[in-house]
């Protein structure tokens, strides 16, 4: 079945997963944004006609003990959720109510019963639960996290079989390509027999670097021995490779990761903005979300990385910055910065 509780992973364009990026309602924000200035309607239904899945990462074994609350700050204001580490006022995940139904929440886990607990816990706030199994770094195999399950087929099909039998949303996977074809689909028919929705094929294998070529008909195998929908992918930086990628793989759906991060507005039907344009408004939901400054910082020097140089006087003038209000000040949103928090102030 392609659609299960809500969630249709045909015909979708997914704002992939990635640390540092993805763990803030400001990032669906401002991919909202760009869905208004793309002038989207919605259907009578209220689904969106071009609806967007966009995946947050948290690592499970970083955080072993959280608990849910409102907002820590101004609940009225920001009118997040916030699951925060116990003992602790620091934020672990961020989202809102109008995420409810486009965010899939990814963890990275070699262990089905606190994956379950995590899940549990996040379940009426989130369309969905994905897991890593495609991450090589060091903090996530180490841990028996990542890309390691790919080797532990055992494990893989007691994890996702553990939240499939007791979660009432979508339970999804993402995965690397194996070293042959024959083990890659091997483990995806796995995969499959554990009643999962969709899988997300990531073209590249462990030992591959983002510098090299995304083998998109690796994918393609994977695709044509499944049933359920195959999200591809890899090397997806402009525009025009969304119909490339779906045309040379038969996937499903498509993922977006750096294409994203330099310029959100890859996702607008009618052509990118202007990547001056895109940051300035991921900027200001940064502000309005309290974006982590670190986080905010990673993003935009990577789109200035890829527009531009870090060396570059703007580039030099973030890296100094400390703080959500010397950003604005790099980039005159000091009046924005004020009102908004002017405006958090007058409630209290």
């Amino acid at each position: 079945m392609a659609m299960a509780h809500g969630i249709d992973y045909r015909d979708k364009l997914i704002l992939a997963p990635m640390v540092r990026v993805a763990g803030n309602a400001a990032v669906s924000d401002a991919r909202r944004w760009l869905w208004r200035r793309s002038h989207l309607r919605r259907g009578d239904s209220g689904s969106q006609d071009a609806q967007m899945l966009s995946r947050r990462e948290r690592y499970v074994r970083l955080r072993p003990s959280i608990s849910c609350v409102t907002s820590l700050l101004v609940p009225d204001v920001l009118g997040s959720i916030d699951f925060v580490e116990n003992g602790t006022n620091d934020v672990v995940f961020r989202t809102c109510k109008a995420e409810r139904d486009h965010v899939v929440f990814q963890m990275g886990t070699s262990d089905p019963y606190r994956a379950l607990t995590v899940a549990q816990l996040l379940c009426r706030d989130i369309a969905a639960v994905d897991i890593n199994m495609g991450c090589p770094k060091p903090f996530s195999v180490t841990g028996g996290m990542g890309s390691a399950l790919l080797s532990q087929p055992e494990l893989v099909s007691e994890i996702l079989t553990t939240l499939r039998r007791n979660l009432d949303i979508p339970v999804t996977c993402k995965i690397r390509l194996l070293k042959s074809t024959q083990e890659t689909v091997e483990l995806a028919r796995r995969i499959e027999k554990t009643g999962v929705s969709a899988i997300a094929v990531h073209g590249r294998r462990i030992p591959d670097r983002p510098k090299d070529r995304a083998k998109w008909d690796g994918i393609a195998d994977v695709v044509s021995a499944l049933s359920i929908p195959v999200i591809a992918n890899g090397d997806v930086f402009e525009p025009p490779d969304i119909p490339r990628i779906k045309a040379a793989t038969g996937a499903s759906s498509v993922m977006v990761a750096r294409g994203a991060l330099w310029n959100a507005s890859i996702f607008r039907p009618e052509g990118k903005l202007d990547w001056e344009e895109v940051k300035r408004e991921y900027l200001r939901q940064c502000i309005v979300w309290e974006n982590d400054i670190k986080f905010t910082k990673y993003t935009v020097n990577n789109m200035i990385i890829r527009n531009s140089s870090l060396e570059s006087p703007e580039g030099r003038a973030v890296h100094k910055c400390q703080s959500l209000l010397h950003l604005a000040e790099v980039y005159g949103l000091e009046d924005f910065h004020h009102n908004i928090s002017q405006g958090r102030y007058n409630t209290l």
